[in-house]
């Protein structure tokens, strides 16, 4: 075999299982932490300190930028420089601290990305307050309950997003001492407010507050919780994660020590266009490394839909979450266009960095692209759902950019393995272990995942100094997830010889489709399954899909029943090709998911009808029934490829 360039470092061998323990395979670490963890810089040891000695050294710079707008429409991007950041954030500090709130106190921010948001944060870690990102795309139960849980005392929120808080259903609301709005609240909702007995402040009313009395900042100790993020639990309620400020920051200083080994080095001049929710790590990870740096951040003006106008007018040099820019650039792939990818990406293939590979290439054809995206993009990252190979390829030659693709969760702080710009090796994979945290594969003997087999697979488990500290007062759930000092992540990982890993399944059945959205399978089979014409039911969704399908077994005595009604004297089987029954299913599990309240993209939206109980002798199902998602998706994988082919052909 040629020498194969590897990307990690084995520190410690893999073990077979004993005592009906699980077998584990090797730890497998960062290049750059061969010889033990990189010691992280002492100035960088809380968000605090990240964001303050950037305004220190940076204070003129563009921090945060945003759109007005003027007789309805967007204007151009303003600026507020870091000191001017800064000072607004210390009057914003001096008003929570005048209002009561003391150290350890929990604060909610409730809106889209904006400036007031990031202000809102970095106030909080002026004063040691833990910062509790509140987000409603977990359903509008979720807000009363991350409220409720957390203790939360004061909220800062977008006008918009008032009336959720006010809503008779948010019962949490009435233990609030305070609103700040972003902009102002409206007078009805000032009034509903006052009778609830909460101060309610319009953004400028609270920073006159601070400058009326100036408080000494109380910044956190690196121990101290910096923020309690909430993510989707794969039934019932949201998990609090508890992030301190020494892993945020110490996560910052992991992405510092990575991204220094390239010749293309980030610089003040960085600009990176904000869209994703600051309620999840991704996004927020993202700007404090930016803040960290002396970088700007624009944001979005609020809707997605116009994002490419955004991308002309910021012109940023950094992107993440590509899907939805992404579907702006399918068109132009004519036939010059494709001619002139193979030859670049056959250059690439060969290992040539993506700028040399063919600036002929570039100079015809994938200048469009990058002009598309503003002209300036040097980085995309992509997170959260995964991107195809197709895409992640096609990006990688097109858009003149870098494409990183990393994996994590909220619980590994963002990212914990990430792949490396310009190696077309790393296509299709999520990368490498990131800087401050080990990796290694345990068995999974159910799904028949061996770390030790080959291909090794398993469960990804991690740890290290980027990993939370425990699920906000679950200590059950907590010790549950950190087995022998590792995070247990519930994704199946596939290792590559070359160190790299490959997300290829997930243990718990928590799927995330392609708009983001989690969805939980045995859940959902679990309520589906009470659906009178069906007796079993297997429900398929994954990331690079908006939509879930299912497979259904028929309830054969119901089945019967409608065919008699319906005028069919056919066999069972026959009757599963007929449209008309697989419109009434389709109908019948509608009715089944109004009843329960589901959300939308928890509908099933295309089925395949089955006569024949999913059994042992095809492998589809366990001893114990339990049904064999990976085996029920090679078999039943022409008909799904199909029937997502017709839906979104349909649309």
């Amino acid at each position: 075999m040629e020498n194969m360039k590897v990307f990690s470092v084995k520190v410690e061998d893999g073990r077979e299982g004993r005592d009906g323990k699980p077998s584990v395979g090797p730890v497998y670490r960062n290049l750059l932490a061969k010889q033990g963890y990189p010691p992280p810089d002492p100035e960088m040891s809380t968000t605090w300190t990240l964001f303050s000695s950037s305004v220190e050294k940076y204070p003129g710079n563009r921090m945060l930028g945003w759109r007005k707008f003027v007789n309805g429409k967007v204007g151009p991007y303003i600026w507020k420089t870091y000191k001017e950041v800064y000072d607004e954030v210390l009057h914003v500090g001096s008003a929570l601290q005048a209002s009561g709130a003391e150290p350890g106190c929990r604060v909610g921010i409730y809106g889209a990305n904006c400036p007031q948001w990031i202000m809102a944060m970095e106030a909080c870690g002026a004063h040691g307050l833990v910062c509790v990102p509140l987000y409603d795309t977990l359903g509008s139960g979720a807000v009363n309950f991350i409220i409720d849980h957390a203790e939360v005392d004061f909220v800062f929120v977008q006008d918009i997003k008032v009336k959720e808080l006010l809503n008779p259903n948010c019962k949490s609301a009435q233990r609030l001492k305070a609103i700040v709005c972003f902009t102002s609240l409206a007078e009805e909702d000032n009034a509903k407010a006052s009778q609830m007995g909460i101060k309610t402040y319009s953004w400028t009313e609270f920073l006159h507050m601070g400058k009326e009395n100036p408080w000494e900042i109380s910044p956190p100790q690196p121990f101290s919780i910096c923020t309690i993020m909430y993510t989707s639990g794969t039934s019932g309620d949201p998990k609090g994660v508890v992030l301190t400020h020494e892993t945020m920051a110490t996560f910052v200083c992991g992405v510092d020590l990575f991204l220094d080994q390239f010749e293309d080095k980030m610089t003040v001049d960085d600009v990176y266009l904000s869209f994703l929710p600051l309620a999840h790590i991704l996004d927020r990870m993202i700007e404090e490394y930016f803040f960290h740096r002396g970088a700007s951040v624009g944001y979005y003006h609020g809707n997605l839909k116009e994002l490419r106008d955004d991308i002309m007018e910021l012109k940023p040099t950094f992107l993440a979450g590509i899907q939805k820019a992404l579907q702006e650039l399918s068109p132009l792939r004519k036939w010059i266009f494709d001619a002139l990818y193979k030859h670049k990406l056959s250059w690439m293939n060969k290992g040539y960095k993506q700028k040399f590979a063919s600036p002929l290439a570039d100079l015809l054809a994938f200048r469009k692209v990058k002009a598309k995206l503003g002209g300036r993009l040097r980085l995309l990252l992509s997170g959260g759902a995964p991107l195809s190979s197709e895409v992640e390829e096609f990006l990688r030659v097109t858009c003149c950019a870098f494409v990183v693709q990393g994996y994590g969760l909220t619980e590994t702080c963002g990212a914990c393995t990430i792949g490396f710009p310009d190696e077309m090796c790393f296509v299709g994979t999520v990368g490498s272990p990131a800087v401050y945290n080990d990796l290694r594969l345990e068995e999974v003997s159910d799904m028949g995942y061996d770390p030790l087999g080959n291909p090794p697979c398993g469960e990804i488990c991690v740890k290290g100094k980027t990993i939370f500290s425990e699920y906000y007062k679950n200590p059950e759930l907590t010790r549950e997830s950190f087995k022998d000092g590792w995070f247990h992540t519930g994704d199946i990982g596939q290792m590559l010889p070359n160190g790299i890993v490959k997300v290829i399944d997930r243990k718990k059945n928590l799927i995330k489709l392609s708009q983001g959205e989690y969805v939980a399978l045995e859940y959902l089979e679990n309520v589906y399954g009470v659906t009178p014409i069906i007796d079993d039911v297997w429900v398929y969704g994954n990331s690079f899909k908006s939509m879930l399908v299912a497979v259904v077994v028929l309830h054969e005595e119901n089945a019967k029943k409608w065919a008699e009604l319906n005028g069919y004297t056919v066999s069972l089987s026959e009757l599963c090709s007929l449209s008309k029954l697989q419109n009434y299913v389709l109908s019948e599990l509608k009715f089944t998911a109004e009843k329960n309240k589901m959300r939308g993209f928890e509908y099933i939206k295309g089925v395949i009808l089955e006569a024949r109980a999913f059994d042992m002798e095809r492998d589809l199902v366990t001893a114990t029934l339990k049904k064999k998602r990976n085996n029920l998706l090679k078999y039943y994988q022409a008909e799904i490829d199909a029937l997502y082919h017709n839906l979104t052909t349909k649309k």
